[in-house]
């Protein structure tokens, strides 16, 4: 018998007909990726929602506060009246000092060339005017605005910027998707009177070219009617020659099918992937969303977060760093710090990110905390360690008599590093002093002239 969920994909196509790309995964997966993807590399996402106001523990607030988890259990009696209910938040999200042409500066600053803003969390709340999220959305309730005029701001502050959004399929506590799930999700409509017609209003008012979805991970893919939309998406949406999409679309597909993977949070392999693919991670090393109980030790550093950013470029990924707006419309100073020092560091060190593509080796096979990637015929090596006596060594790297190497962000560049040659068995590279260099963490060579072991 053909599944209910199927029906629905069949008959929610209005014509009945399909383009070049069928609602199959192998169609789907056909679709070259826009080449703008893999040359962007670095991105900025941003959880923010709800769960902003009481901005503890972390984005997860409703959930394990109705699971009864001791610790939010214990914030709720201490600070709110006990018939307080989580809907009682949404009044206090009020985004008064949200300037999306600051934000945009911002993310301009920070060196992204994409970014990522949830439209709607597990929660359910639309930072949208959702025409299905009736008095659940933030131009009803809350802010009293569109959240996502940040797409306006971006295009006219940063256009190089690409503008993309996060959705949530699932609702914790939608009595729609509850029912359905009690079904044993062979009936769809919160799929079909939902959740699907917020992704199409998505795509239709705001054109996003990323489409992060999320909450799949209870249903199948069929439930989700993932590869009709997918299909409409590619074949006849207004952002179906630019638009990517990631990998969550129905239990088991995520780091099989999707223009690109993100398989897990935090995803970080090390080694290099025959899929394109994202790490998606955050500067607060235990939260997505904003948390006042944050201690400094809870943040990355700027090394830590450009050690990941090296690890991840040099095996084929793009970095999406997440940070977490608080429920007035700010982004924490010490986000913001970690967003402009990074882009400090791109500015000086952009070339071996942007554009590249990995080498022949990934890390350095003598020396721990060295990454590599190259473009065209420049091989980047990505120092995260300043070498004792100003000497590094690189066993993955073999010199020519045409070698030539600099170090990016050198005062007295374009004069090239002394080396010399270790045989067929690598090179040993003079640093500069350390005060001619621009820049104090994560120290960039590109070589020329050189050949891998």
């Amino acid at each position: 018998m053909m599944r209910v969920a199927q029906v629905f994909s069949l008959l929610f196509l209005l014509d009945g007909s399909f383009g070049e790309y069928q609602p199959t995964w192998e169609s789907l997966d056909s679709r070259p990726l826009p080449d703008w993807y893999d040359r962007a590399k670095i991105g900025v996402f941003l959880h923010w929602g709800v769960f902003s106001v009481p901005s503890f523990g972390s984005e997860w607030f409703w959930m394990y506060w109705q699971d009864h988890s001791s610790s939010y259990v214990d914030f709720m009696n201490k600070n709110f009246r006990p018939d307080f209910t989580y809907q009682d938040f949404a009044p206090m999200f009020t985004a008064e000092f949200y300037n999306p042409e600051d934000w945009a500066r911002l993310f301009n600053a920070s060196g992204a060339r994409y970014i990522v803003l949830t439209s709607k969390h597990h929660e359910g709340f639309t930072n949208w005017p959702s025409s299905y999220s009736w008095n659940w959305n933030s131009k009803d309730v809350g802010p009293k605005r569109d959240l996502l005029d940040l797409a306006n701001a971006i295009k006219e502050k940063a256009p190089h910027i690409h503008f993309g959004l996060y959705h949530s399929l699932y609702e914790w506590f939608n009595p729609l998707y509850l029912k359905d799930k009690a079904a044993s999700f062979h009936t769809n409509n919160f799929v079909v009177g939902k959740t699907l017609m917020e992704l199409y209003e998505l795509v239709n008012n705001y054109e996003p070219e990323i489409l992060w979805s999320d909450g799949d991970w209870e249903a199948p893919d069929w439930y989700w009617n993932s590869t009709a939309f997918l299909s409409w998406l590619f074949n006849d949406s207004p952002v179906k020659d630019t638009v990517v999409v990631n990998d969550r679309w129905g239990k088991g597909i995520p780091c099989h099918h999707g223009s690109y993977y993100t398989c897990a949070d935090r995803y970080n392999p090390g080694i290099l992937q025959n899929h394109k693919w994202e790490n998606a991670m955050t500067i607060d090393k235990s939260s997505w969303g904003y948390r006042r109980e944050a201690k400094v030790s809870d943040y990355l550093t700027i090394h830590e977060l450009l050690t990941t950013l090296a690890q991840t470029i040099s095996c084929g990924g793009n970095l999406l760093v997440n940070v977490g707006p608080t429920h007035d419309g700010r982004i924490p100073p010490i986000m913001e710090e970690r967003l402009r020092q990074m882009g400090f560091w791109l500015d000086v060190n952009g070339d071996s990110v942007y554009d590249s593509v990995p080498w022949k080796h990934q890390n350095d096979s003598m020396t721990a905390g060295v990454w590599y990637t190259s473009k065209g015929d420049v091989v980047y090596s990505m120092v995260l360690t300043w070498p004792e006596k100003n000497e590094l060594t690189l066993g993955s790297v073999v010199t020519t008599n045409t070698t030539v190497i600099y170090m990016l962000g050198h005062a007295s560049r374009p004069a090239p590093l002394p080396f010399h040659p270790l045989g067929s068995s690598g090179v040993v590279v003079t640093f500069p002093p350390m005060s001619e260099v621009t820049g104090q963490w994560v120290w960039v060579l590109a070589m020329t002239g050189v050949t891998p072991i």
